[in-house]
Parts: structure tokens; sequence; C-alpha cells
């Protein structure tokens, strides 16, 4: 049990669930705040307690609906600055927007900087993360950020399954320094999967680097929005002499239809964490594992004083 009586923890409405499992590692009661909407669709939002002088910590993340969960978080953080909070601290376990992180063609925007800009500007002390779509994202910020890893949480429950003769997948060359992480962490090979993308969301597999015939491949990627790019990974290590599939993803957007394609007779299993609130309706073959223990931990670590890389095996990202 956490004690101090000058920590508050509040929940949007993206993730209730985690944040009341956050505060309940600590042994605090979840923060009273009173969220909701004018017939216009404008956000309205009352701290239901003094939060004066406190260290206020805001869990939300920004999944869909990502605009409407974001402009609530820049009202929590307004109305938190105005009830004087000692410190604004943004419990964000996925950072939205963080796939347009650089100008990749003419004339487009990067967003990622942009949301990181808004979120400084409102009133926010301090971001606290879970595995950024691209680790560079931190340098956007001007306060601190703090970028956890649910690596570590992946990699045991993955040792405790005795996985058959595992190779570790990177999906894109993105994901490589990932996939090496896990390889070593599990002592496997590891193999990448060079792809093309026509359009958004969609992806042709073109060559695979690395031996993955009758080996178990281990898929992980940081998200999972539409599921294309898994299924064309998975249909494309089966074509090479695979066996059956485990896919690893942190963050699991689930866009569209996504759950029913998961659901596929060559995935073993689709193994995620709860950053994201899952829908209801995925079958036995998605696991979740917790990152709330892990979160709680670095808000700990923050209130007290201490390295947050204490938290990882390998000392962090």
């Amino acid at each position: 049990m956490y004690s101090s009586s000058k920590l508050r923890i509040f929940s949007g409405t993206s993730n209730p669930i985690l944040a009341e499992n956050i505060a309940h590692q600590l042994g605090l009661p979840l923060g009273k705040i009173k969220l909701s909407r004018f017939k216009s669709g404008e956000v309205y939002v009352h701290f239901e307690e003094t939060i004066r002088n406190c260290d206020v910590f805001l869990v939300q993340s920004l999944s869909h609906p990502i605009n409407e969960f974001f402009v609530e978080l820049l009202v929590m953080i307004d109305a938190a600055k105005r009830a004087s909070a000692r410190t604004i601290n943004i419990v964000l376990p996925y950072y939205g927007y963080a796939r347009q992180e650089r100008k990749a063609a003419p004339r487009e925007p990067i967003s990622a900087k942009m949301v990181a800009d808004v979120l400084t500007t409102v009133g926010a002390n301090r971001i606290v993360t879970i595995d950024l779509h691209a680790a560079a994202i931190q340098g956007f910020f001007n306060i601190p950020v703090d970028h956890l890893t649910a690596l570590d949480l992946l990699s045991d429950y993955l040792k405790a399954k005795d996985i058959r003769n595992p190779v570790i997948v990177s999906p894109d060359a993105g994901r490589a320094s990932t996939a090496e992480k896990l390889a070593n962490q599990l002592d496997s090979p590891f193999a990448i999967m060079i792809k093309k993308r026509p359009a958004h969301n969609e992806s042709v597999i073109t060559h695979v680097i690395g031996d993955v015939e009758g080996h178990t491949p281990i898929i992980i990627e940081d998200m999972i929005d539409t599921g294309t790019t898994i299924v064309n990974v998975v249909e494309g290590l089966k074509e090479r002499g695979a066996e059956d599939i485990f896919v690893c993803a942190t963050h699991p957007l689930f866009s569209g239809d996504a759950v029913k394609k998961l659901d596929h007779p060559n995935i073993r299993e689709v193994v995620v964490t709860d950053s994201i609130a899952l829908p209801t309706d995925c079958s036995t073959r998605f696991k979740t594992l917790s990152v709330a223990p892990m979160l709680a931990e670095a808000i700990r670590i923050i209130m007290e004083g201490g390295s947050i890389s204490t938290l990882f095996k390998n000392n962090g990202v």
C-alpha cells in the first residue's frame, strides 16, 4: 500500500478499469471526477474533491475515438491547473498520433509533435507512456517523459509457455530492435519480414530474412490496428513452412473487424496488454496482460524518487 495525502489519481473515460487497477495497486481510491457532455458534444469536467497543492495523475489512453478522448484529456488538464494542482502528470498508456512522427511526404503534418505541444501548452508537467511507436517522440517534449515498456511482461509470459523451437519475428525493419531484445530474453533466433505498403493499413510481404521453417514464430509489434498486416505476416510465415504463430503487441487498437481477422486458425494466441480497453467479444485466443502494476510502480518512483530504469531487466527501452 502506498500512502500519500498529496497523490490523486483520476481517470478519463478511455480506460477506467486500468485506472482503477493502478489506484488499487497503490492502495489508493480512484479520485472522484465528473465527466459529461453538453448536448452540443462539448466536454464538461468537474473534480469532485480538492486537488489544491496535490500531485495529480490523469490516466487516459488516446485510443478510438481518439479525438474525443484527446479533447477530454485537455479539458481535464485545464481544470486541474485552474484548481491549483501542484503537478499535473499524464499517464498515457497509448500515445495516439504516434505513427505521424515525421514527414514521409511533402505537405504532411508531424501530428505526434503537435500532440506533444498541445499537452505541454495546456499544462501537463510530466508524461508517462508505454512503448511509443517511435522512441524519438520523447524528444518532442520539453517536460519529463517516462517511457516504459511492456517487453518484460510479454517475455515473462512467453517463457512460461515453454514454446517449442521459437523464432522471434519482426513484421518490418522498424521493429527489428525490439525483436532482437525479445530474442535475447528468450534466447531465440529472430527473423525480419520485408514488406511494402501500397496504402495506409495495407501491406504486402516481399521477403523474409531468417529461417522460419519448422519454427514457432512469435510476432512482436508495438500495436495492432486493423489486423491486416498481422494476418499477411502470419500467412507469409505459413507459406514458408512455419508452425502456428503467437502474436504479441502492447497496444490492441483493434479497429474495424480486427478481432474477427485475428481469430485466425494459424494464430495460436494473440497476447496484448490492457493499455487500451479491449472489446468484450474477444475469443479465448486473446490473452491480456495488465500494465497496471508497472504503471503503479512508476508513479511510486516519481513520487518518492528513484530510477524508472529499475523497472526493466535491460534498464530501459
